[in-house]
């Protein structure tokens, strides 16, 4: 049985420009054959069964050259496999997916293309730089500046008053800009070189025909990149929405679990942060966990079921499921309470709710509510290391506490690269911090470090971190604001 190939479009560099029939066939490939610009993010969606294959693909410097690309894809193909070739915006916009579908259909391999969105446009849009406006082009023409003698295009063609989107043009910008000058566009032209645009990365230089490579030169402006030339370059300055978000050119470190670092990483991200996600620690589930049985056995001695964060209610409930269990087990038989809006919210979505809501999100919080409670056993589902202080203080209360080690926290160690360089990292718990302060090498203990709330700070300057700023509110949207103001004019950097 033959398989099927599959030409993507990756789009211009954000992961999220990818379109949804992209997504779901890269969750779906068993081969993907993917460029040097495609985001390594994108990799992220496949499953880890997938055979990942670098095709390179960078300027004077192929991995596989594209004899060797045709083939491949031919030769996963007949092993009867879905094969995703994976390409930097769109497969037929400057990116030699005509010629892979050619080969493909000569090999009677069934094929699809699957249009992405091509950086010709959407870096010009990132750059605040439409290449349409009425009033100043009508028309846009998209080249590549990248030919097999260096230059393929036929400068004497093109209108003096439309757009121009060149791709690959790094390289021969000044024989580019002294071409259109010489077939009589002024030097006075408008123009911008954007590099690694849609990124967090992204670097935008303007200026004229006649004085833009001196300029891009002087910023030390790299491929990959697009050159935009024309009037509409003039409305940048009051459409430029990408590179004035908040975080804009901002580096941070996210060191929370793997399944929890998106809550986090995805916020920021729309601020316009670079994301650097390296979990510091690892969730060890307690999984069967016979005092918990036991305990839901007997529910009905217990009046109060305490959560203390999202960790301890998905493990719960995983339990749960395992005995085919759900919300309808606890019906009207107790009352449950939660710390923060990320235990409520991981609380709700398996049909609880919080009875009582503490202003504080920790411990000291939920010792306040239980204060004005009426005595009662209470179960208590958490971490293994989590601190003392509850339990001991409910039971002191005269509210008799059953702790139960749902799941441990543990460092993973070396989780940082070499390259990872960072403004600042966020720091979500005591376990989170002293894995980080056991990773810095000495010279990187200055790393400026933002603490989610006082319990967090207090460990991560037991352990030697620099604390620079705190969460007024143990909560990630609380978190995210701290890293907003500390960046801000006004902010503490």
């Amino acid at each position: 049985m033959t398989g099927k190939v599959y030409l993507v479009g990756a789009g211009p560099g954000d992961p999220e420009l990818i379109t949804i029939r992209g997504a779901k066939l890269l969750a779906k490939a068993q081969v993907v054959v993917y460029d040097h610009l495609v985001n390594p993010e994108l990799l992220a969606l496949t499953d880890q069964d997938c055979r990942l294959i670098d095709a390179g693909k960078r300027a004077e410097n192929h991995t596989l050259d594209q004899a060797s690309i045709n083939s491949l894809l031919v030769a996963e193909a007949q092993k009867g496999l879905l094969v995703v070739r994976l390409k930097g915006g769109d497969p037929y916009v400057f990116g030699r997916g005509g010629e892979e579908a050619l080969f493909l259909a000569a090999a009677g391999v069934e094929f699809e293309v699957v249009s992405g969105v091509s950086s010709t446009i959407a870096v010009a849009n990132a750059a605040g730089i439409p290449l349409t406006h009425r009033g100043l082009s009508s028309q846009a023409t998209l080249l590549t500046g990248h030919g097999q003698d260096g230059l393929d295009i036929d400068f004497s063609t093109l209108a003096k008053d439309q757009t121009l989107s060149i791709v690959m043009g790094r390289k021969n910008l000044d024989r580019i800009r002294a071409n259109l000058m010489a077939a009589g566009h002024p030097p006075s032209t408008l123009a911008a070189v954007i590099e690694n645009g849609s990124t967090a990365a992204q670097k935008t230089v303007v200026g004229t025909l006649a004085d833009l490579a001196e300029k891009v030169e002087r910023a030390g402006l790299k491929p990959p990149t697009l050159l935009v030339v024309g009037a509409v370059v003039g409305l940048r300055d009051q459409l430029n929405w990408f590179e004035n978000r908040p975080l804009f050119g901002k580096t941070i470190l996210v060191t929370r679990t793997s399944s929890q670092a998106s809550s986090l990483a995805d916020p920021l991200r729309e601020l316009g942060a670079k994301v650097l996600e390296r979990p510091a620690i690892k969730i060890v589930a307690n999984i069967p966990n016979e005092p918990l049985i036991k305990a839901l056995g007997e529910i009905d001695q217990y009046r109060y079921l305490v959560f203390t964060s999202p960790n301890a209610v998905h493990i719960f409930f995983e339990i749960l499921h395992v005995l085919k269990l759900d919300a309808r087990f606890f019906g009207h038989r107790l009352q449950t309470v939660a710390i923060g809006p990320g235990t409520e919210k991981e609380l709700a979505a398996h049909g609880l709710l919080s009875d009582f809501k503490p202003s504080v999100y920790q411990a000291e919080g939920l010792i306040e509510i239980f204060k004005n409670l009426p005595q009662g056993p209470v179960l208590l589902p958490r971490s293994a290391k989590a601190r003392k202080i509850l339990p001991q203080s409910l039971n002191q209360m005269g509210f008799p506490t059953n702790e139960i080690k749902l799941y441990a926290t543990e460092p993973i160690r070396h989780f940082l690269e070499p390259t990872d360089q960072a403004e600042v990292a966020t720091l979500t718990s005591a376990s989170v911090a002293k894995s980080l302060a056991e990773a810095l090498e000495p010279q990187q203990k200055e790393l400026p470090t933002i603490s989610i709330g006082p319990i967090t700070t207090q460990a991560a300057r037991e352990v030697g971190l620099k604390v620079v700023a705190e969460s007024p509110k143990a909560s990630i949207p609380s978190l995210v604001e701290t890293i907003r103001q500390y960046f801000s004019p006004q902010g503490g950097q």
